[in-house]
């Protein structure tokens, strides 16, 4: 695969500052890797994607039609091709890479969502995510004052992947230890 989990974290704190940013992408990373599961897609190439696909945010806030344009740039070489055309796919609105794959169009769903979920956590009392259940993100993602950020429309691309958005929201819920 080139890259692994470790140098893609040493990479990240290198290039990403903002803390928020950062914890975005893990929680990307396992979402991710629960579809992929779930899908039978590859784990570790899917969560690596998730993982990488905001690597030039901090670079690209100005310019935004070449934020996943330039993670691609970076990471040419170090990555097969498929990941690098999910992480330009995910931006597909300024990139014009339409999403194919399964994986390009899971990635775009889980973008979304993680948002969606740390907007639900943020208002539980505990702020905890372990606090989320699936009807929780049901009636906020129903909302649409709630999180405006959290694209709705991209969300439903689980419903591409033939997911319903109830298990979409379960399988995103459900995120490796050391990831709530």
């Amino acid at each position: 695969m080139g890259l692994n989990r470790e140098e893609a974290l040493k990479l990240i704190k290198e290039k990403v500052k903002r803390r928020n940013i950062i914890y975005h992408m893990l929680a990307v990373e396992a979402i991710m890797r629960a579809l992929a599961k779930h899908l039978n897609g590859d784990e570790e190439l899917w969560g690596l994607t998730g993982l990488l696909h905001d690597l030039d945010f901090d670079e690209t806030m100005e310019n935004p039609e070449r934020h996943g344009l330039l993670t691609a740039e970076m990471l040419r070489g170090k990555v097969p091709e498929e990941v690098l055309r999910a992480i330009i796919a995910h931006n597909y609105e300024r990139t014009g890479v339409e999403p194919e794959t399964p994986m390009e169009k899971a990635l775009i769903a889980s973008d979304a969502i993680s948002g969606l979920i740390i907007a639900c956590a943020l208002v539980m009392p505990s702020k905890k995510l372990s606090e989320v259940k699936v009807r929780t993100i049901k009636r906020k993602f129903k909302d649409k004052t709630f999180a405006k950020g959290a694209s709705r429309d991209r969300i439903t691309f689980c419903e591409k992947l033939g997911l319903p958005m109830d298990e979409f929201f379960r399988d995103s819920l459900r995120s490796p230890p050391g990831y709530k």
